[in-house]
């Protein structure tokens, strides 16, 4: 995200809290975090991650999701922006003409001729078809975020981008959740139940309870990792837990975990001693 977008998302959280009629104590205490954490957030020096901007949004009573909305564009890379903006525009085009069809002489004649109508000049597509305007998931699966097995993203954002952005995607019949994304395991430490190079899909839509295998994204470097996950101390600590024994736990503050994202399937290879 460029220096001007944090500083816009900064503005714009602070007319929304203004708005409000909250002051930076109260939100942020009500979202368990420092006042200099949030006044950073607002002057653009801090980024806001969607966890943050879910909580800022419930608590100010925000239904329409104007925060997060505006960081999911705001980490759009630009050349994705403009694609949308014409995909945006072919569909506004594509229900003017419906429109038109509907209301001609002949209809059902004129409706045939708009959905079965030749490919315009945007990347070959057609207008009319209808694949054009399912989400994108739908056609292109669940994007993989770390398609090289050279470690986890270390810039991971809470799944603020949309589904073509990834570099390659995997599909898995069992898992409907939009928003699920997926990640190769790197290292041996979930070893025996999760060996390198398996592909693991995580849900948000599930819920996080102890014991879970998630993918953790830490708040204060952007590191991310993957780790069964235990709540202590009423929840105020996590202890993240490799499954080799070979490593040692971390545990770390709730306040320190910017995202959690439960396990929901794994997919590997066959693997065969010898040849059949």
């Amino acid at each position: 995200m460029s220096s001007s977008a944090a500083v816009r998302l900064g503005r714009l959280l602070h007319s929304l809290r203004e708005q409000a009629r909250m002051t930076q104590q109260a939100l942020a205490d009500a979202i368990d975090c420092s006042k200099a954490q949030l006044s950073l957030m607002e002057s653009g020096q801090r980024s806001i991650t969607m966890d943050r901007a879910k909580a800022i949004e419930r608590e100010l009573k925000l239904n329409d999701r104007p925060l997060t909305s505006a960081l999911q564009w705001a980490n759009v890379p630009p050349r994705v922006q403009l694609e949308l903006e014409q995909t945006r525009a072919n569909s506004t085009a594509l229900t003017n003409k419906l429109r038109r069809a509907i209301q001609s002489a002949d209809p059902v004649s004129a409706l045939r001729r708009v959905i079965g109508g030749p490919p315009t000049s945007y990347e070959g597509r057609t207008e009319g078809n209808v694949a054009d305007l399912l989400p994108l998931n739908a056609v292109r699966g669940i994007p993989l975020i770390n398609r090289v097995a050279a470690g986890y993203p270390t810039e991971f954002t809470d799944l603020d981008f949309p589904a073509r952005i990834a570099d390659e995607y995997v599909s898995c019949p069992d898992v409907t959740d939009p928003d699920a994304f997926a990640a190769r395991v790197v290292g041996d430490s979930m070893q025996p139940d999760y060996r390198e190079g398996d592909i693991v899909v995580f849900s948000p839509a599930m819920p996080t309870v102890s014991g879970s295998d998630c993918f953790v994204r830490l708040e204060r470097d952007d590191q991310t990792t993957f780790k069964r996950v235990y709540f202590e101390e009423e929840g105020m600590k996590i202890r993240l837990q490799p499954l080799n024994g070979a490593y040692p736990p971390k545990v770390v503050h709730r306040e320190d975990v910017a995202g959690l994202y439960a396990a929901a399937y794994v997919m590997r290879k066959v693997r065969r001693d010898s040849a059949i």
